[in-house]
């Protein structure tokens, strides 16, 4: 009997091949024991690449003969919740992708199983982790804007410019770009804001894309804008894009905290040849604005530079975050945050966004 978590993952994609594994395989509590994918071949060469024992091509059949104390489901959205809740059925500790369901009512019952088998779950939310944010969270922890008055969160791409087909914008599979990049924004603006409880949107396809397999398309969103208002007062927009020409830096973030007190604005810029993040803030009227540098501590083992120079940063790799963290829960015991709580809240606030643009109304609740 090995002491290791047994953990079996659900996916083959190139961010599981870029990101979750090598940050399962880093953790020495763990052992990645059993990998799932649609393509044998390519199942193969994955598990040979990061020794993985066992190859599975049907994930009902690996939740029920793989021995797995948990399972990362990393597969397109449609697929979340029946995957999650077979895990949960065989009681197993679930790390899922985001968004966490097609819809909150999916999302809820997820959460509810979870809590009655009395597992640890967790949705992959994965930019909470990255240091200038936490930094920046802590600031907002600590007062640095006081009350929140205006709150911007933008994440913008150019990947999906062309007319090829992908899932994430095929309604019948996902909710375009307002469940991708929407729900990250989402997260965090309910991480450094709270809760949400009015929504409007206006949610566009610009770019008319190829149906697959002969079946024409049902067209989600390319691009969102959802206008926020929090149970605190204060008023915040997200705004996601697959279809913005934004350079060679391949994506872009940009987040500002407008309060009382102070202002703090993070820009991130990634994929291109000016990866990096640089993270201002300014406090009192008329006070200069200053670059702010993130303490040593948010860094640990992590190298100031990896950021740079790699598009998956060391911290999942090093430290207590995403996946590394998903595992400490469990063998400490622990509910880890995000978890399909806050899932279930972005669902809901999607939901919403998709009923405002539909209808032309708020939502509220």
């Amino acid at each position: 009997m090995s002491d290791q978590l047994q953990v079996g993952i659900i996916g083959t994609s190139w961010w599981a091949d870029m990101m979750l594994l090598p940050s399962l395989t880093s953790h020495t509590g763990a052992k990645v024991a059993a990998i799932c994918g649609r393509n044998r071949e390519r199942t193969g060469e994955m598990a040979d690449k990061y020794n993985v024992p066992t190859v599975f091509t049907d994930y009902q059949e690996m939740i029920e003969r793989g021995g797995l104390d948990a399972l990362v489901v990393a597969t397109p959205d449609d697929q979340h919740y029946p995957m999650t809740m077979a895990a949960l059925d065989a009681g197993l500790h679930v790390l899922c992708e985001k968004p966490l369901a097609s819809n909150a009512g999916q999302a809820r019952e997820m959460l509810q199983k979870a809590e009655t088998a009395g597992v640890k779950h967790m949705v992959l939310f994965t930019w909470r982790w990255m240091p200038h944010f936490q930094y920046m969270h802590s600031l907002v922890e600590d007062g640095y804007i006081g009350r929140p008055f205006h709150t911007q969160f933008t994440f913008q791409g150019g990947y999906a410019r062309n007319a090829d087909y992908m899932w994430r914008f095929d309604r019948q599979r996902a909710n375009g770009i307002a469940g991708d990049l929407g729900s990250h924004m989402i997260d965090m603006a309910r991480w450094f804001v709270g809760d949400v409880v009015k929504v409007s949107a206006s949610l566009v396809t610009f770019v008319e894309r190829q149906g697959i397999n002969g079946r024409p398309l049902d067209p989600a969103n390319d691009s969102s804008v959802i206008l926020l208002d929090f149970a605190n007062g204060a008023q915040g927009t997200v705004q996601a894009s697959s279809v913005a020409a934004v350079s060679d830096h391949g994506m872009e973030q940009r987040i500002a905290l407008y309060g009382e007190a102070g202002t703090l604005q993070a820009e991130v810029f990634f994929y291109g040849s000016e990866r990096g993040a640089v993270l201002r803030g300014s406090q009192g009227d008329g006070e200069p604005e200053q670059i702010l540098v993130v303490p040593d501590e948010y860094w640990g083992d992590v190298d100031r530079s990896d950021f740079t120079n790699s598009m998956i940063p060391g911290v999942f790799e090093k430290q207590s975050a995403g996946p590394r963290l998903f595992i400490d829960a469990i063998l400490e015991d622990k509910l880890p945050s995000p978890n399909f709580y806050d899932g279930f809240k972005v669902c809901e606030v999607v939901d919403a966004a998709l009923k405002s643009a539909e209808t032309g109304w708020a939502v509220t609740w």
